[in-house]
């Protein structure tokens, strides 16, 4: 096992990391920016050294300060959590060369993954379904509209890396193709360094389902079912729940061993995220996420497994145990992201927070980094606190959910709470019916009905 691990993030999922490691009885060096001198991670360490100022850049993105931080402290092993470096294929080879162990897969396969054309093409040979699509990246527009015709409008421009919506445009006609082509570019670019493109099929009622993997680089692979991720914003989740309450269980079993045989196949070392699109009873493979994801507790909590605990346990070549069998799955859960924003403009909302009290009570997790008197800065994520509850079915779990958020305070700041509440009220979202575009719809719908009522009090009927 490790002597000492370096946490290379920020924030809740720092916390949540540290937890296990100290259950684990390992000392853990905490790195934070000038701006994070204040925050949980920090204080909750053995260990912590600042490595830059504010800006992202010049702190959890600095390679050689981090690598400066290892030496100080002494530290053999480094999780990245998720965001950041997490998916950062030069940086797992730097570690590897400086005898530091990166809690994570191989650069290989960090590389394949991170790639969308060429995570798709290995989909393709693992045997996973993928959408109707080009099969490398689009060198003109010429060429895009020979694809677009032949699959079918509307499409989806993607950027071949990165994630998180950026570079991602839906074209409904050819004549948007263009305008949509150049503005994909230049957002990829400025976010990823890197402007390829490739087109597919743009589903137009699917769910977003995902399957939770873990390996030990040895052969072995198991899976702990899947969530539903498809409560989302401009391709941001905030609301995910595990089981997904519209496969069945042949359904569940058929992607679940799929995943793992896949892992089994390119010897895959770590946790892991297989995300695809359901439609019409047909899975549609999009992407692998080679890290832990924001959304692991709801795993956690019908499975019983802690998943940083077995990522580590595997980085440090310890081969999996459990058989796939041993996997049992008990409840619903259901996990909500707390961000300071707005719930009405999205717009950050930075800031010190004057009061804070969390829900408690049977079947509540709160994981985060923020706490009363702390300062949210305006530098990172906007995820400040995930609130995740369980029950034994759906229905009692989206009551706790309900009860829970009216018991959640955040002073001081705007959160997301508010809105939060009203989707545990909606019919749509009580029956399970609704899809990765209903939230949009949602919120364009309630933008117009206050619209209207503002207008309504402007203009009284005579």
């Amino acid at each position: 096992m490790f002597k000492k691990i370096l946490i290379a993030n920020r924030g809740e999922i720092a916390v949540r990391i540290e937890r296990a490691c100290k259950e684990l009885g390992i000392p853990v060096v905490a790195v934070h920016s000038t701006a994070d001198a204040d925050a949980m991670h920090v204080r909750l360490a053995e260990e912590s050294v600042c490595i830059g100022g504010p800006s992202a850049k010049n702190s959890y993105l600095n390679i050689p300060s981090i690598l400066t931080a290892c030496e100080i402290t002494g530290a053999d092993a480094i999780h990245p959590g998720y965001g950041f470096l997490s998916e950062n294929a030069r940086f797992a080879e730097i570690l590897e060369y400086h005898g530091i162990t990166f809690i994570g897969p191989t650069a290989e396969h960090i590389r394949i993954m991170g790639d969308k054309i060429k995570a798709r093409a290995t989909a393709i040979e693992l045997g996973f379904p993928i959408i109707p699509g080009s099969d490398r990246s689009i060198e003109s527009e010429k060429e895009a509209q020979k694809i677009a015709d032949e699959i079918g409008y509307p499409i989806l421009i993607k950027a071949t890396a990165g994630g998180g919506g950026r570079g991602m445009k839906i074209v409904h006609k050819a004549e948007m193709l263009a305008e949509a082509m150049t503005s994909a570019r230049n957002e990829a670019q400025n976010a990823f360094g890197e402007n390829r493109l490739y087109l597919e099929k743009y589903l137009s009622r699917p769910r977003h389902i995902e399957v939770q993997i873990l390996a030990d680089g040895k052969g072995n692979a198991l899976h702990f079912g899947e969530r539903d991720c498809s409560l989302q914003r401009r391709h941001q989740k905030i609301w995910e729940e595990a089981p997904s309450s519209i496969l069945s269980e042949t359904e569940r079993t058929y992607i679940g061993n799929l995943a793992t045989k896949a892992m089994k196949k390119i010897n895959y070392r770590g946790v892991g995220t297989i995300e695809l699109l359901y439609e019409n009873k047909q899975f549609y493979f999009i992407e692998m996420n080679t890290r832990i994801q924001v959304e692991h507790p709801v795993t956690e909590m019908i499975t019983g497994i802690d998943l940083i605990t077995e990522q580590i346990k595997v980085a440090a070549g310890i081969p999996l145990k459990k058989t796939q069998e041993e996997i049992q799955f008990n409840g619903h859960s259901i996990e909500c992201r707390i961000n300071a924003e707005s719930s009405d403009s999205f717009l950050p909302s930075p800031g010190k927070i004057n009061y804070f009290h969390s829900p408690g009570g049977f079947g509540v997790r709160i994981d985060s980094g923020a706490y009363q008197g702390y300062f949210v800065p305006p530098f990172y994520d906007s995820l400040i606190a995930k609130l995740i509850v369980w029950g034994k079915d759906r229905s009692e779990c989206i009551a706790r959910l309900r009860r829970s958020l009216d018991e959640f305070v955040i002073d001081g700041i705007e959160t997301t709470i508010p809105l939060l509440k009203k989707l545990t009220r909606s019919q749509d979202i009580i029956r399970g019916e609704y899809d990765t575009h209903w939230l949009e719809e949602y919120l364009e719908n309630e933008e117009n009905l206050s619209l209207s009522q503002k207008m309504g009090a402007k203009n009284p009927p005579e």
